[in-house]
């Protein structure tokens, strides 16, 4: 397996160092007491101020994306049930329960068991069976990061590769540099042993001379320069795709142009390319999206998971200002046997000053928000499961999808609201349900303003549920507090 990114060898060495990048930790400031901490405070204990402290975070779904594929680098069980929607419901329904079932090349089963599948995921079961059939079929699936989509649509696009023909054949569109990379590292780890079959980026950088022959059989790129490739510079010919991509089709909607672009190279596409769309989520507008580019599909979509807050008791301590839900918060930290935490601020500056704070006082904590890198948060989390830090600090760019089994508290320093200053209800049910995670009880603490109480009444009502008071100061009502 070969790739081409900006040339050959060259190519294939950025790819490598890419890689280390993402896996290789960060190697944070240590304090006086020796623990590691992603925060750098300056000389006084203050941190340097951005212009974005006092705004919240807005989650970007591309950098979400990315950063659940670097997080998740096996499968994950997904707890949602899977639902299929046949173009030809008369058709019988096949699942397998193991790779060999599917009679792939034996050098593709190596290439699957080098990378550690075991066995198909949920998604994989119904979805592989289908896009490898003969003839080839269309499919719109949904389904998020780590439960084997990106592994199941390269398994498709290896398979119908001829080695013997030496010019693009499957095409694979993503809507960023960063996670065209991440699914051409997929491709070149799965594809290792299929000595003949090679890749090639078009991306942002990768300036190939008009005129040149490609010989690469997998083409993995973004819209805007796959359609500059195909229709420009005359590199690829579309009407000879076997199988074209399209991941991540929520994030390509939400990216101004994508849509269209991605429209434009599919009608160009022969009648009898398969067609393969993902999207981590199946909103109106994804829907409409991808009927109008996927015809006679067949349909996998993942019934929406139910957060419950039935598994976690929700507490609530009212405070004056900011010190005394900091002291009401070191009570109860003191106070209860905590697994691991994760602490949420509305606000960058609220999260930067809750991290100096606790760090002065000898806790083993990491602060994650918007202005790191993908990259970097990756590489927090990664340090939070492994247990280096006790305590998460974060803003809502990690209220879901990262999931923790150790979490057994979620503490909201700040109650989520939206612009109206109204409860953000969803925000809550997503925050507090990093806790209670897989059949487990959980803890949840709300740190409250006088003033603000109003506010979490309304979600008490909202969600049906009770949320006792908690005396921060009566440490054996604290200690008497169970999972």
């Amino acid at each position: 397996m070969a790739s081409s990114l900006w040339g050959g060898d060259a190519g294939a060495a950025r790819s490598e160092r890419l890689s280390s990048h993402f896996s290789n930790p960060i190697h944070p400031r240590k304090n006086l007491w020796g623990i590691k901490s992603t925060a750098v405070p300056n000389v006084d204990g203050s941190i340097n101020n951005t212009e974005k402290e006092d705004e919240e975070d807005v989650v970007d779904l591309a950098a979400n994306s990315l950063l659940n594929k670097l997080i998740r680098q096996s499968l994950v069980e997904s707890s949602h049930r899977v639902e299929v929607l046949q173009k030809d419901p008369s058709s019988p329904l096949y699942s397998v329960k193991t790779f060999e079932e599917l009679r792939l090349k034996e050098e593709l089963l190596k290439g699957i068991y080098a990378m550690g599948f075991n066995r198909p995921s949920k998604i994989q079961e119904m979805a592989l069976p289908m896009m490898l059939a003969h003839p080839p079929q269309n499919l719109i699936a949904q389904s998020q990061s780590g439960t084997g989509k990106t592994a199941a649509f390269v398994l498709a696009m290896l398979s119908r590769v001829n080695v013997l023909e030496l010019f693009p054949q499957c095409l694979c569109l993503a809507p960023t540099y960063e996670l065209a990379l991440q699914t051409g590292r997929v491709v070149e780890r799965m594809g290792k042993f299929c000595v003949d079959v090679q890749v090639m980026y078009a991306i942002r950088g990768n300036r190939i001379p008009r005129g040149t022959d490609v010989a690469k059989q997998i083409i993995i790129g973004t819209p805007g320069t796959v359609l500059d490739w195909c229709f420009k510079r005359k590199l690829i010919d579309l009407t000879k795709i076997h199988v074209f991509v399209l991941d991540e089709a929520d994030v390509m909607i939400d990216t101004q142009g994508f849509s269209d672009q991605s429209i434009r190279i599919q009608r160009a596409l022969p009648s009898e390319c398969q067609m393969l769309l993902f999207s981590a989520t199946f909103e109106d507008s994804v829907w409409q999206f991808a009927e109008r580019i996927i015809p006679d599909p067949n349909v996998i979509k993942l019934r929406k998971e139910e957060l419950t807050l039935n598994n976690i008791r929700q507490y609530y301590v009212l405070c004056e200002n900011r010190k005394d839900k900091y002291q009401a918060l070191c009570n109860i930290y003191g106070g209860i046997t905590i697994g691991q935490a994760i602490i949420f601020c509305q606000t960058r500056r609220n999260a930067k000053w809750l991290t100096v704070e606790m760090m002065q006082d000898g806790h083993q904590v990491s602060l994650l928000s918007g202005e790191l890198t993908v990259e970097q948060r990756a590489s927090i989390i990664q340090r939070f499961r492994d247990g280096k830090e006790k305590v998460l600090i974060t803003t809502n760019v990690c209220a879901r999808g990262i999931d923790v089994k150790q979490v057994t508290i979620v503490v909201n320093f700040d109650l989520p609201v939206n612009q109206a200053q109204e409860p953000d209800y969803e925000t809550y049910l997503h925050r507090i349900g990093r806790t209670g995670r897989f059949g487990k009880k959980g803890l949840a603490f709300n740190m409250i303003e006088v003033d603000k109480l109003p506010l979490l009444l309304k979600i008490q009502d909202h969600f049906n549920s009770s949320i006792k008071q908690l005396d921060p100061e009566d440490m054996d009502e604290i200690e008497k507090i169970e999972y």
